[in-house]
Formats: C-alpha cells, structure tokens, sequence
C-alpha cells in the first residue's frame, strides 16, 4: 500500500499522533525501520517531547502489530481469525456492505473514528458517508473538545484556541497539564507563569497545577456551571465587565443578567463547596488582569450541566472583553493555504432528509446537523465556507443514541458498523449497550494497529499505517491556525493501508470512484497545498512549519457567525430549538448512603492516552495496573490501605483496580483512569478483561443523567461506591513481556 519512498533521515520530521496534541518530532531510521524518536532541532519544541512520543518506535515496530487482514472464522468475538489480502477483504467488505444498505437503507451504516490515533482521513471518512447517504458519524470528540467547539460556536460562531504563552491570567478548570500530558500546554503556563502570568486552579484535587497556582478552588465535582455563574456575578455588579464590548457586539446582556442573579454568592458557594470570598477573589483576578484565557478543558466539557458550562466560559471570555486579543482566546479560521477538511467532507452533499434521520439529532441537537446548519450562512459569511468542522466535532451523531439503536433496531436499524483507529467498546459510556449493539450488527470492520477488545469482535480487521509511515501536513483540526509538516520515514507493512486509503478502496467499489479521484496520499496533499500554489514536495522542502503571522479583534471587520452577527449571550439558537438559550445550572444525580461517593472518569494516565498502547513495556512498567485515588479519611473509613484491590461500583457496572491514597483527592471524591483493560489476558478472558477496569462500564447514560442540548453523561460526579477486595483479578499481570 506505500505511496512514496520515505525521505532522507536528515530532513524528517514527524507529528506525533500517540495523544491528541500532534508534537512535532525527530524521527531516526535504521535498516528500514524506525529505530527511535528524539525532540525537534528547534529548542523551542524540543522542550515538548514526552515519554509517549519517545515510545513510538516500541509502538511502530512492536511484536503484537497488526501487518495483515484478517477475516473472523469463530463467533463474534471468540477472537479466532484467518488471514486473506487486502484485496480480497476491501472486495468482500464492499460486497457485504451493499447488502446491509440494499437491505435497511444508507442510514443503516455507522463509523466510529478517532482523529487523534489515525492523524486524518482528508475527511474521506465524511466524504465516503455523505456520498453513500448516511449521517451516522461518531467519534470520542463528541465528548472531548469536539463537542465544545460545536457549542462555542453558538455564542461566537468559532472554537477559539487560548493564547496561553502571552496571557497575564491562566484559567484551568480541571485540566492538569505535566511534563508528560499535554505537555505543550504545560510549557507554554511555565513560559506565561515566568513572565508574570497568574494562574487560577477550579479542580476538586490539588492537582500538579493546583499546587503551584496563585488561587485553587476545590469545586466539587460537576459544578463548573455553577462557578462560573458565581464569577459572572461578581463582574457583572462590580461592573468589572468591558462595557464597550458589551455594548457593541453582545446581544441579550440584560437577560443574562437577570439570569445571573439567580446565582448569588452564597447559593454558589453552597453548591460547589468553596468559599465565597474566594470565588470573589478569583473572579476579580480574572476580569482586571490585563490579558487572559480559559484554555479549553477535557473536564468541563463532560457534565450534566456541559452546554451550559461551555456558553459560559465563553460568556466570561466575551464580558471580559478577552477574545480574539493576545494573550486571551483567539480566533483561528481556515488556513488560506490549505484546502480544509470541512470542505473536503461534501457536507452539502448529503440530503436534507437524511440528515435529519442522524442519530440523537431530534432530542440532543447540539453538535448533529440539526443545530450546526442553523450557523452555515453565517459561518460561510465570516470563514468563507458554510461548513466549520472544528476539532472534527461538528455534525455528529449522538454515541449513546447510534449505540441504542444499533442494540435495539430503533429508531430504525443499524446493521454496520465502521470503526477506524477507535477502540470504540472502551471509549463510550454505558459499555454494556455497546457490547450489545456491536453483537447485533451484520458486518463490523475494525481498522488498526493492535488487535484491541473492539477489533475482537469485528468481521474484518484491517492493519493501519502508524504516522512514521505516512506523508502529512497538519493542520490543527481547523481549531486554530498553522501547518506542521510530517514526513513519511519508513514504509509501512506491505497489507497497510491509511485510513485515507482505506476509504479510496472502499468508494472505487461501492461505485464513488469520481468524487475520489487522488490515488495516493501525495495527490490528496496536494491538492490540499493548492491555495499555495506548492506541492507537498515543495512545502514540506522549505518549511517544518508554518504559521500565519496573528490577525486580532477580525470581528471588527466581518463581525461574528452567529445569527446576530455578534456574541449571542442568549443563544437564537438554542432557543429556536426548543432550549432554553440562557444558561444554567442542573444539580447532577445525587450520592447516597448506598453509593456516597462522586466519581469523576475520563482522566488520562501519563503513559497512556484513550486507551492504546496497554501491551507497549516501556509505557505499562509506569503504570503497570489501574489504580483508584482516593483521599486518607476516606481510605481509613473503609478499612483500605495504598494498593489494595477494590471494586469500585455504580448503578450500572463495576470496575476492580488498585488504590492509591491521596491527601491531594477531594474528600469524597474517586477519581478512576481511563481506557484499562489486558492484552495480557487475550485467550483467557473474554475481550481481553474489557470489562474488568474499563471505566466506561461505570456512567450511565440515562436520560436522567445526560445534558440536554447534547446528550452526553456527567462523567465528572457520579454515585459510586468501594468495597474492599483480597484478591487481584484473575490473569491480571503487573508486567507484560517485551515488544
């Protein structure tokens, strides 16, 4: 499947895809093969390697990869496999694909993709969809980032990307950038905090951040909507707000206002456990510093209250007059160089009828085509295209709602089921529903690197390239603007293919040949690169990376894609779709004597990211098993010490993993990693122990618990409770052997 020899060792660049930052790296070869990863030449970005990205070639060039298709001979997921070719599986996949449509109509098909491990599809994957006629995409962004641009947008027409190096005041709610996660954004707060920048901490734990931050707020857990009310009403009768700005290019100040002042002090404070005086200070701190942002967080956007929290962390970045300035969150817009993948997709292609049988789109509208297409004119007024699918967030399919459907045939059937570089079983909530619709679907394709619990229970599995292979130019997922070159370093296994490729094939057969007219991924780069008037080649030989040099307050010009052409305070959107377009607070499902705990999922371990990479030695000897945190009192009361086993349990499954005690945890709080399960167990346990620590097992996604707008679960503060165990789970090792 290769598309050009790789180029020489000494001009090699690579951008990482291991997490979803996107580091660019050094890669070295030897032999033809990738033999390590090493920071970039520029000491500016070398400072952002981690341990992940230096783990590449273990990961690359690992014993456990997949290098050839396979075809299912057992039941669906008994894990027994044959080998066939590349042709024979994409021939076989495309006819068996047929069927399911012929059978239940384009609609009946789903793809479940993860942009940060395959790099891109050139939206391929979109494009493949919208030709067939199905609106059924899903992707983990729909609860991280993703579904946060889709809201921005609403009160602003565009996902803005914190200018944290320049900014005076840094606003983290929960996120807790190290040395080796997100570990750009962690040097660029050391880089602001050296120049004088003050950062301001809301997370339950006294999280590495935390520790060193001018202010902490321990908010419980689920409460981001409530504290930012708690700001807001600070700022606003203090008047400590940009009047001008307010004045000029808001709409519906006064309804906010009123609004706001449901939310005093006292109730604030009474809500998220933190002191008055102290939500006061840190409002004040925010809203007189010169410059400053709320970088975008994986915490907030995973709550009860999410579309609320979201319009209003971007309230408080309108009021305080802090967007599109240095220093504050800034506009970004499609690179006037690069083709983006918004057009790419053919969005306009697919029928307004189809859209509108897209999953979850009649009850949780947020981020489908039922809301999004509300903002095309005005997207295409301000950007210049009428489709902005920022963070690949934009014009999705509800997870919880496709999964349902899948399992139980309504609102109409899902029979099959795409899922490319997305362990999609781990990476939902309500992971018995998955399991149930994945078991129910005629045809499962899975396209990988390793064989994980998702690719188990495929019909065909196809190998992946790794992004050492491959020729690239990233493009930030539209979320803000620059190009970074990755050059291909080494040719993948000969029964490969990119995702890219992948989708090609698949449309040569199923009859799309014309919309996919580039046979390789150099012809798709270059007619990306056209706008420049430069080929792959030619870019990527006179620069690593480019940046357009910043433009601020453009709204000044072209005013802001929203309805109103300003910052909707109160959303037209939201409110023509039947919500309520002010934003507001809802109390998440309560603990109890059964279940005393709240529990927040969803957190990333150093080593890992989602949950890959579980068989790699380097990465699990750092983290070799799941571990709970929770704090001492809590610890003492229920008789547990550092490393017990425990079985963490909800209303609707349970996890078993190890304890760490943290005087840093919040009273009351479990916090529980993401992404576990065993490679090590393959053979012995079913799907490999996913079920045994997968904190997907654990949040329900009953209405009762979703976000309205949305439909996504509160992730961060859920009933739970421990019991103590003897033994660890059966099979479970705490190494796994070299690779």
């Amino acid at each position: 499947m290769a598309s050009a020899k790789p180029t020489d060792n000494k001009n090699t660049y690579s951008v990482c895809t291991i997490c979803d930052i996107g580091c660019q790296l050094r890669a070295e070869t030897e032999d033809g093969k990738l033999k390590r990863m090493i920071a970039h030449d520029n000491p500016a970005l070398a400072r952002n390697v981690c341990y992940k990205g230096t783990a590449a070639a273990h990961i690359h060039n690992h014993v456990d990869r997949l290098t050839r298709p396979l075809k299912r001979v057992g039941e669906r997921g008994e894990d027994k496999w044959e080998e066939i070719s590349y042709e024979q599986a994409m021939d076989e996949i495309a006819e068996r694909l047929k069927k399911v449509v012929d059978q239940y109509g384009p609609e009946s098909m789903a793809v479940s993709t993860s942009g940060w491990n395959t790099q891109t599809t050139h939206s391929m994957d979109r494009r493949f969809m919208n030709a067939l006629g199905t609106p059924n995409y899903i992707s983990g962004v729909s609860l991280c980032a993703g579904n946060t641009a889709a809201v921005n947008k609403m009160t602003y027409g565009w996902f803005p990307f914190a200018d944290i190096s320049n900014s005076q005041c840094i606003v983290l709610f929960g996120h807790n950038p190290r040395k080796h996660s997100w570990t750009p954004i962690f040097n660029m707060i050391n880089a602001a905090r050296a120049n004088g920048a003050k950062v301001i901490v809301l997370d339950p734990r006294v999280s590495d951040q935390a520790e060193v931050a001018d202010l902490h707020l321990s908010l419980r857990s689920g409460t981001d909507a409530a504290m930012c009310f708690g700001w807001l009403n600070v700022i606003i009768n203090e008047k400590l707000y940009d009047k001008d700005f307010v004045a000029e290019y808001t709409v519906g100040f006064d309804e906010l206002c009123e609004r706001v002042n449901d939310y005093p002090l006292e109730r604030v404070a009474e809500i998220t456990g933190v002191d008055a005086e102290l939500i006061a200070e840190s409002a004040r701190m925010y809203a007189t510093a010169e410059s400053a942002c709320i970088p975008w967080t994986p915490i907030t956007d995973m709550q009860i209250s999410s579309t609320s929290a979201i319009r209003l962390q971007s309230i408080l970045r309108a009021l305080t007059g802090n967007i599109d300035i240095p220093g504050g969150d800034v506009f970004g817009g499609f690179d006037p160089n690069y083709i983006p993948e918004s057009k790419l997709g053919n969005h306009e292609m697919l029928s307004a009828e189809q859209k509108a049988k897209q999953l979850g789109s009649d009850a949780h509208p947020a981020y489908t085509y039922r809301a999004q297409e509300m903002l095309s004119e005005h997207t295409e007024r301000v950007y210049g295209y009428a489709y902005a699918d920022i963070v690949m967030g934009c014009y999705m399919a509800n997870p919880s709602a496709t999964f349902r459907a899948m399992a139980t045939e309504k609102p109409y059937p899902v029979k099959a089921f795409f899922v490319l570089g997305n362990n999609a079983l781990l990476s939902y909530p309500n992971q018995h529903q998955i399991l149930k619709g994945m078991m129910n679907q005629d045809l499962i394709v899975a396209h990988e690197i390793f064989m994980t619990p998702t690719a188990m229970l495929a019909d065909y599995v196809l190998p992946g390239d790794v992004f050492s292979e491959r020729n690239h130019i990233a493009d930030n997922w539209n979320w803000k603007l620059g190009l970074t070159v990755s050059q291909k370093a080494v040719e993948p296994p000969a029964e490969a293919s990119s995702t890219f490729q992948f989708w090609h094939d698949l449309a040569h057969r199923m009859g799309f040949a014309d919309l996919f007219p580039w046979q390789t991924i150099e012809d798709m780069l270059d007619h990306r690169l056209s706008p420049s008037g430069k080929t792959f080649e030619q870019f990527s030989n006179e620069n690593y990376m480019y940046i357009q040099p910043p433009e601020y307050r453009k709204y000044r010009q072209t005013g802001f894609a929203t309805p109103s052409g300003k910052v909707e305070l109160k959303s037209s959107v939201l409110g023509e779709l039947g919500f309520d377009p002010l934003p507001y607070y809802r109390e998440g499902p309560a603990v109890s004597e059964d279940y005393p705990y709240y529990v927040f999922t969803g957190v990333r371990e150093d080593a890992f990211f989602q949950t890959g990479q579980r068989q790699v030695k380097v990465l699990r000897d750092r983290m070799p098993s799941p571990k709970l945190f929770m704090h001492p009192v809590d610890a003492e009361r229920q008789g547990i010490i550092d490393h017990d086993w425990v079985k963490l349990q909800t209303e609707t499954g349970e996890v078993t993993a190890k304890v760490l005690i943290q005087d840093s945890m919040k009273q009351g709080h479990i916090r529980v990693p993401h992404g576990w399960w065993y490679p090590e167990m393959r053979g012995e346990a079913k799907l490999a122990g996913a079920f045994i620590s997968s904190d997907a097992v654990l949040c329900p996604d009953a209405p009762e618990y979703l976000d309205y707008e949305q439909g996504i679960p509160h992730f961060k503060g859920f009933p739970g409770r421990i019991v103590k165990l003897n033994e660890p789970p059966a099979g479970m090792s705490e190494q796994v052997l070299a690779g």
